[in-house]
Parts: C-alpha cells; sequence; structure tokens
C-alpha cells in the first residue's frame, strides 16, 4: 500500500488509503499508529468503504517533532486529508486521544465532515493520585515502557498479532516521545467546550472494560451529553481500543452509524 503525505505548516501527515466508495478517515490514539487500525480497515472496505487511516502528528511516518500536538491542530491535519482525498465529506473516527480532534475538525469544517465517531475519548482530565501521575511520567517518557503500559489495556483478550504489532510500534516511538506526552497534554479549549458546536451526528463507542475509566457506561454516556445529537454504544468485553480486540463487533456498529452519515 502507498504511503501518501499532506504538507502542513510544521511537516508533513502521513496516511493510507484503501477501498472505494464514502470516506472514512481513521485517527489512532497517543502512542499508536495507523496500524492500529489494521484489524478494522478490511471490514470496512468490505462494506463499502473508502478508508484513509492517518498517522497523527509525530507519530508513524508523520513528521516527528511539532510545535504543538493540541487536538485543534491534529484535527486541522485531518481536515487537511479530507481536502486532500477531494473534500469528502468524510466520516472522522477517532481513538482515545483523537476524540478530541475529530470535534474541533467537525465544529471548525462542517462541509467536510458528515460525522464523528469517538472510540473511548476522555471526557475530563484523568486525576490520578501521586504515585500513579509518578508512574505515567516514567510511561510517556520511555517507549518500552510505554509499550509495557499499552499491553494493560486489552484486560479482555488481545489480538493475536498484538506482539508483532506493539514492538513496532515501540520502535517507531523512539525519540518521538514529545509526540505521546503531547497529545495527551492539557489544553485550552477542551473538546467538551466545541461540542455543541457539533451539528453533524456523533456515535460514541466504548469498551466495557475498558481500564482507563472506573465505569465506562458512565463516561460514554458524559461524552454522548456533550453533543446536540449523539448515542452512546458498548462494545461487551471490549477494552480501550475496541477496533483492536473487538473488529467485527466495532465495524457493525460503524456500518450502522455511517449508512446515515454518508447516506450508503
Amino acid at each position: 500500500m502507498t504511503i501518501s503525505q499532506v504538507a502542513r505548516d510544521g511537516g508533513t501527515i502521513s496516511y493510507e488509503v484503501h477501498g472505494e466508495g464514502p470516506l472514512v478517515v481513521l485517527s489512532h490514539g497517543m502512542g499508536e499508529n495507523r496500524r492500529s487500525f489494521r484489524h478494522l480497515i478490511p471490514l470496512l472496505v468490505r462494506a463499502g468503504y473508502r478508508v484513509a487511516t492517518v498517522d497523527v502528528r509525530g507519530h508513524g511516518d508523520s513528521s516527528p517533532h511539532w510545535a504543538t500536538y493540541a487536538p485543534a491542530e491534529v484535527g486541522a491535519d485531518l481536515l487537511a486529508v479530507v481536502r486532500a482525498l477531494g473534500g469528502g465529506p468524510a466520516t472522522l473516527v477517532g481513538s482515545s486521544s483523537s476524540g478530541a480532534a475529530v470535534v474541533f475538525a467537525a465544529a471548525d469544517a462542517p462541509d467536510l465532515v458528515n460525522g464523528v465517531v469517538q472510540l473511548s475519548p476522555f471526557v475530563a482530565e484523568p486525576k490520578p493520585n501521586p504515585v500513579m501521575r509518578a508512574a505515567q511520567a516514567l510511561v510517556l517518557r520511555s517507549p518500552r515502557l510505554f509499550g509495557m503500559f499499552h499491553k494493560t489495556l486489552f484486560p479482555a483478550a488481545r489480538p493475536a498479532d498484538d506482539a508483532a504489532y506493539r514492538k513496532e510500534m515501540v520502535a517507531k516511538l523512539r525519540g518521538r516521545m514529545d509526540a505521546v506526552r503531547g497529545v495527551v497534554a492539557p489544553v485550552a479549549p477542551h473538546w467538551t467546550a466545541r461540542a455543541a458546536d457539533v451539528r453533524q451526528p456523533v456515535l460514541v463507542l466504548m469498551g466495557t472494560r475498558d481500564p482507563d475509566f472506573p465505569d465506562p457506561g458512565a463516561e460514554a454516556r458524559a461524552a454522548r451529553r456533550q453533543f446536540a445529537t449523539a448515542e452512546a454504544r458498548m462494545i461487551d468485553d471490549s477494552g480501550h481500543y475496541p477496533h483492536a480486540d473487538q473488529p467485527e463487533a466495532t465495524a457493525a456498529q460503524l456500518v450502522e452509524f455511517l449508512a446515515v452519515t454518508s447516506g450508503a
């Protein structure tokens, strides 16, 4: 598959395109890369969609260092990809930290975005205790420790190729941990301040066993309440990455939603 780039102020954003049909843009979470969606892509292509998978700034094959990793800028990167692919409109799917970015993109360019999906979004900034805060600081400075942390986000079952993916992910993070820290650094405005400006349909998807939240269902409902038009659904026996540990169930939910947003 050919890797394409789109120029942005400060570097280039890399992406791949798979299939034909209405456009869906997939944006991964902190520390990952576009291969996070490797199990979801063929299911969406089979359902008749053109799928663009993006390396978030500082990650994967995108330029390594940027002045800012704020979600508004990540959202603008996604819009640049949509424009490079003919202007869409596209449904934007943001995993974890990218769940904030897709909100900014939808609010800023409603003509380019026909729907938004948040996978495991954070409604409020986590407030860990001092011990957990110190542990997180270490994890966000070391690719190897981040890889060990990443493994814990699959409490039910990991994909069969998870070990190989994590090895590749860790290798790609060398010299890029500033981006990992950057995409989750607190910044104003928070995405919840722009959610009311999103008029497109929104779907919130959360794993029932997501270890990042004490009550994943409550977090999903809290995210849903931020929007004018939104629905929250749960993926059974899934952790923080439903598209990786439960790709078939996640694809089923997405295809149902995409039928509405794309008119397919």
